[in-house]
């Protein structure tokens, strides 16, 4: 068959979405995120390897106008078409898919993401879509599903369908049980070269060690209420690939496509085990890798202890991007953050005192925080910033979005915390505040991103840079920078 992954471009006032592989969506200037959407990648690579036809088409990555995606789509001749939709963009994506079976009523649709596992049927309500696959593991129950195809027989869970004018599924997500049964991504066929972030060194690429944000110790992993993933595609459930599966697709990048950073996009890296660290450490030097490549990776605070900063050290860890959401000890409590705040500041320093390059994540517009709790989080924020800042240090700051079927957006419906915005789904594009809040967002928003450009942060930044590939860096990260605070 003819199977077609597509992304359609869509753009916004010269702005690009940020849809493929992101947890928060919006519409951004910035040109330089292009993060590597991996499981409809393992999902592309499934079915090439089954002796289908593939074309991965990230109209949006690759700035395609929609004349220039059309003709490639249509060229292909595609019996299948399966797209990755968000909250909002779903609208965008039930009048695509009419469009196509406007085109040729035989290609089967296929759609996925966070929001179909929300609300699976939907979908089928308001579009001509022939099936919504709900969970995260698609990669897995879209290969069975079109594999079975003409027998209908032995379907994985998490398919809903229509069938005589009935909404039917096949039962409840089913997930990978075994992560190292699936092959290591075709990176030709998914176009690796076009995608990274400013604060990645070049060639880099993307992996996921796993899937789930797991905790140390705990059968359930991160249960932040904000977490669209995690409780819509993961169901709260952490599982790791082994470290010596890990390594081994590792080398391949560094030897056959000579990558020189790796990011884990795992969302709570593979840091929360102790042991999957020790074991790659020794799969790292079995396979003589060691000191050949940087891996940066997604990282929950409480995992920067001692023990794990020593085994990172050694593996060659660059750069971790770890949540703090904000400074206010009652929000992180009502988000289920899991997490104090004196305990994330003291780990972050930690993990800066062992050289770590550190990415801190925060958010404003809390319903019940006031101007006081925001400039906490701002100066939290500069305060961790400005600790032992060395070149590749960075921040993001972005707006709360309660995306519908997550705990916070369920709180936030019960208590009457929802805007006018919350009833239009093409509003949760962090444009408009769907929750009630005090403060002006947008600017504190503004804000938070200029604390890049203080004084003491942009010297002490300069004083480290240490060779060319921090020159071209810095030179990305400038970019993107004035793209986020243009955002704003």
């Amino acid at each position: 068959m003819n199977i077609a992954i597509v992304y359609p471009p869509i753009f916004r006032d010269k702005k690009i979405p940020l849809l493929g592989q992101n947890r928060q969506f919006k519409f951004t200037h910035s040109r330089k995120i292009k993060i590597y959407p991996l499981v409809p990648a393992e999902l592309a690579t499934l079915l090439k390897n089954d002796g289908h036809n593939v074309l991965f088409l990230d109209g949006i990555n690759l700035e395609l106008r929609l004349d220039s995606f059309e003709k490639k789509l249509w060229d292909f001749n595609p019996d299948v078409v399966v797209l990755e939709t968000k909250t909002p963009v779903i609208k965008f994506h039930w009048k695509y898919i009419d469009g196509i079976k406007s085109k040729n009523k035989n290609t089967i649709c296929i759609l996925v993401g966070d929001h179909c596992s929300a609300f699976p049927e939907e979908s089928l309500n308001n579009s001509k879509v022939d099936y919504v696959i709900k969970g995260g593991d698609y990669d897995y129950i879209i290969y069975k599903l079109i594999k079975n195809f003409n027998t209908k027989e032995n379907l994985p869970g998490g398919i809903y369908y229509k069938e005589n004018g009935q909404i039917k599924n096949t039962g409840d997500v089913e997930f990978i049980k075994n992560l190292d049964e699936l092959p290591f991504i075709d990176r030709e066929i998914t176009n690796w070269k076009i995608y990274g972030e400013a604060y990645l060194y070049r060639p880099c690429t993307y992996i996921l060690t796993g899937r789930g944000c797991g905790r140390e110790g705990s059968e359930i992993g991160g249960v932040c209420t904000f977490c669209v993933w995690q409780h819509l595609l993961w169901e709260r459930k952490a599982r790791l690939r082994s470290s010596a599966n890990v390594a081994e697709e590792i080398e391949i990048l560094v030897k056959k496509y000579k990558v020189y950073e790796i990011f884990d996009d795992n969302e709570s890296g593979a840091l929360w085990s102790t042991k999957w660290l020790e074991d790659f450490l020794i799969e790292i030097e079995k396979r003589n890798l060691k000191g050949k490549f940087k891996i940066s990776s997604n990282a929950r605070a409480e995992n920067l202890t001692d023990e794990k900063c020593k085994l990172m050290k050694k593996i060659g860890y660059r750069l971790l991007k770890v949540g703090l959401e904000s400074a206010n000890q009652e929000t992180l409590e009502r988000i289920g953050k899991l997490e104090s705040i004196n305990e994330i500041k003291e780990n972050i320093k930690r993990a800066k005192n062992y050289g770590f390059k550190i990415l801190i994540t925060t958010m404003v517009g809390y319903p019940w925080e006031n101007e006081k709790d925001v400039k906490r989080t701002y100066e939290v924020t500069k305060e961790l910033m400005l600790y032992k800042t060395h070149f590749g240090d960075s921040l993001q700051a972005s707006i709360i979005m309660p995306y519908p079927g997550t705990p916070l957006y369920n709180y936030a419906k019960r208590n009457n915390l929802l805007t006018e915005y919350a009833d239009d789904y093409d509003n949760y594009d962090m444009e408009h505040d769907i929750l009630k809040s005090d403060i002006d967002t947008t600017n504190w928003c503004r804000k938070i991103w200029n604390i890049h450009t203080h004084p003491l942060f942009i010297i002490k930044s300069a004083l480290s840079i240490r060779s060319l590939k921090d020159l071209e860096l810095g030179i990305r990260g400038v970019s993107s920078l004035l793209g986020h605070t243009k955002d704003y």
